[in-house]
């Protein structure tokens, strides 16, 4: 047992609408996200990400009367990314319901407003969302600007640098899996994980319900020769396709987990 685990359903969000694409591309739309988001949180969700996926691109701010309406529907924490680029836009999407923020391409451009946010709002309000890419055999690059930007920055290390600013949890998204339900990137997500102390959310690639267990139980794939507690799972999943298009619910792959061995923290 690796302790105590979460299922994080995703919305990302595009003009007020949640989409789902494969690699950050192909974008199509999956329907409201107040709407998701209030049966996500009815089902046993243990947490909420709420990403603005064009905000970064176009230039804008995110979309905080949407995240407000979102926010006054779940019960659950609430961690919205997207278009967070300083410390005002954190306080903002914060006083809106959100109890942690993402940040990706702001991070990788000013490394210090991590520790900044960290400051004003302690280390357990700051993700660190890392999108990363393989570049070669063992190697990841984290990419921004939606992944559409190669920073050439080695991927592990970024993670660790970033935890030193003051990032409480690594949010750690495949791009080369994301969206295409062949399940999360075990490799990247395992060097995640062996290279940081705090929480690492696995994200990209979730297709079926023993990919979602698997990744909280052991990030060891079928090839690896070592024991699988040299491969600690991950302390959250994010899912995102596999709920918006009605494959399962959060409760199925709660039960499904649970009978595997893994434990999630008691809903009352």
């Amino acid at each position: 047992m690796n302790g105590v685990k979460r299922i994080i359903p995703c919305l990302d969000v595009d003009e007020g609408r949640v989409v789902k694409g494969t690699k950050f591309e192909g974008i199509r739309d999956a329907g409201d996200p107040v709407e998701f988001a209030r049966r996500y949180s009815e089902d046993g969700a243990d947490e909420l990400a709420f990403l603005d996926i064009s905000a970064t691109v176009k230039g804008r701010a995110t979309l905080i009367d949407v995240v407000r309406k979102v926010a006054s529907e779940i019960s659950i924490p609430l961690c919205v990314g997207g278009g967070i680029r300083t410390l005002d836009d954190m306080r903002k999407v914060m006083e809106a319901g959100a109890g942690k923020v993402s940040v990706c391409s702001a991070a990788l451009q000013r490394p210090e407003l991590l520790r900044e946010m960290a400051n004003a709002y302690g280390s357990n309000s700051v993700v660190l969302a890392l999108d990363a890419k393989r570049v070669r055999k063992g190697v990841w690059n984290a990419f921004s600007q939606g992944g559409k930007k190669d920073t050439g920055i080695d991927a592990v290390e970024w993670a660790q640098r970033a935890v030193e600013l003051g990032a409480g949890e690594i949010l750690v998204t495949s791009i080369d899996t994301d969206g295409t339900g062949d399940g999360y990137d075990l490799e990247l997500t395992r060097r995640i994980i062996n290279a940081v102390p705090v929480p690492v959310i696995a994200s990209g690639g979730a297709g079926s319900l023993e990919q979602i267990a698997g990744v909280l139980l052991s990030t060891a794939s079928p090839e690896m020769t070592e024991a699988a507690d040299n491969a600690p799972g991950a302390d959250a999943a994010l899912v995102a396709s596999l709920l918006h298009f009605g494959h399962t619910t959060v409760r199925e792959i709660k039960e499904y987990a649970q009978a595997k061995g893994v434990c999630f923290r008691r809903r009352d």
